[in-house]
């Protein structure tokens, strides 16, 4: 467990620029103080442990503003920024080096049973207020735009946006290394209305040209 929490620690100087110090990281992020919590709870929930794990996700849920369920497996290298109003369920999966912005969430669509939240690979950006829901499937290196909704598997090496979300960069596209920026991801209804804009103005001028009939 202390070797995945030093990962965790490394994680956090590798994607916030504002870290300066261990004991700054250590005493004063909340992201770290909940991946700290739910590693224990987490261990303890694994040992069939009654209450104490729900317990300690209570209280980390009351000082941090992050929820995540003792029962959700996450790998090492796990980074929330800031971390207020992020949400993780029992059945989520997270693999390795994988960066939450605040308000995410990764749930349920419903009231069904077993296999119920999402799996995200290694690698995954998961914008602002990003909703992943049901138990779909995240493929490694995917970046997902803030405010999105996905609610279907995303292949490998994508990027989505939008409600529902779309894929913007598909399979096989060799994505830039993790960044925060994520301004720099475009949207794909505004382009699609872009476009559209650009086919009426060509066939107005088509028109013109051809004068009156």
């Amino acid at each position: 467990m202390f070797e995945v929490l030093k990962r965790d620690l490394q994680a956090v100087f590798e994607c916030d620029p504002a870290a300066t110090s261990v004991a700054e990281v250590v005493l004063t992020y909340a992201g770290f103080h909940a991946i700290c919590l739910h590693r224990v709870a987490h261990w303890l929930w694994e040992r069939k442990i009654p209450l104490l794990p729900r317990l300690i996700s209570h209280l980390a849920r009351f000082f941090t503003g992050i929820e995540i369920h003792p029962g959700a497996k996450i790998g090492p290298g796990f980074f929330i920024d800031h971390g207020m109003g992020v949400v993780i369920g029992e059945t989520t999966e997270i693999g390795e080096s994988v960066i939450l912005f605040q308000g995410v969430t990764l749930g349920g669509t419903g009231k069904e049973r077993g296999k119920r939240h999402p799996t995200l690979g290694s690698h995954v950006v998961v914008g602002a207020g990003a909703k992943i829901l049901g138990g779909i499937a995240i493929g490694d290196h995917v970046k997902i735009g803030a405010n999105s909704v996905v609610l279907r598997s995303v292949p490998a090496h994508s990027t989505v946006v939008g409600i529902p979300a779309k894929t913007i960069k598909g399979k096989g596209v060799d994505l830039p290394e993790i960044t925060l920026n994520h301004g720099d991801i475009p949207d794909p209804i505004s382009e699609r209305l872009e476009a559209l804009e650009q086919e009426i103005l060509r066939l107005r001028k088509k028109v013109e040209e051809r004068g009156p009939i």
